[in-house]
């Protein structure tokens, strides 16, 4: 029996992403109209809807349906906001963001991750996002600042340079701290320079490259 996507898809918002204290109305309409089954490879199509980390290669994973629900309510995308994601990955939280925002730039270390992605948002008629290979712990730079800052894979600390891509007022997502118990953060950069953190829930997410904690070497 071919499996129904859109009632899948009602299901997914309805049992899972809104009982996990997703309420934002327009997060839930986003989640509900994006096609997330067209943003998945298509041997893991039947299992888009699913609590569930789906593998993407090299070592990634793309986030479960609740944690990017709890990602997108806790930025608050506004309609004239410019975002800026670390990790495209499959391209679904991209097409979320901007659908959300005013223009999207994400930056992704693969370059298949960045073609499919882009091919994926073209697809889904999305125009406002623009995609990038590069990375972005330690060399890729914006040239730019944003309203909005979205780190897909976990890192242990939150580089230093990644605070001046935010404006003043600029809000951002992090995971951090050490598998398997690493926290998800939302961040607003203060006037002062300061950034006030507020810790949101637990979770486990591979580190993105060149992020991961030191190597401990124990006798």
């Amino acid at each position: 029996m071919a499996m129904n996507f859109e009632q899948a898809r009602t299901n997914m918002v309805e049992n899972q992403v809104r009982p996990w204290e997703v309420l934002d109305g327009r997060v839930l309409e986003v989640i509900g109209r994006v096609r997330r089954e067209d943003f998945v490879a298509a041997e893991h199509r039947q299992l888009a809807f699913a609590d569930l980390c789906l593998p993407l290669g090299h070592g990634e994973v793309m986030m479960k349906p609740v944690v990017e629900g709890r990602v997108l309510q806790a930025l608050d995308v506004q309609a004239t906001d410019r975002v800026l994601e670390i990790g495209t990955g499959s391209g679904y939280l991209s097409a979320c963001l901007a659908t959300l925002s005013a223009q999207l730039v994400s930056v992704d270390i693969h370059a298949d991750f960045t073609a499919v992605a882009a091919e994926r948002l073209h697809r889904a008629g999305i125009g406002n996002a623009s995609l990038v290979t590069g990375e972005a712990v330690r060399a890729w730079q914006p040239g730019d600042v944003f309203d909005v800052l979205v780190i897909t894979g976990a890192v242990a600390e939150m580089p230093s340079r990644w605070r001046a891509w935010l404006k003043p007022g600029g809000r951002a997502f992090v995971v951090h701290g050490q598998s398997p118990v690493q926290r998800a953060s939302w961040l607003v950069n203060e006037a002062t320079g300061d950034l006030r953190e507020q810790g949101l829930f637990e979770t486990d997410l591979p580190y993105l490259m060149h992020a991961a904690p030191a190597t401990r070497f124990v006798f």
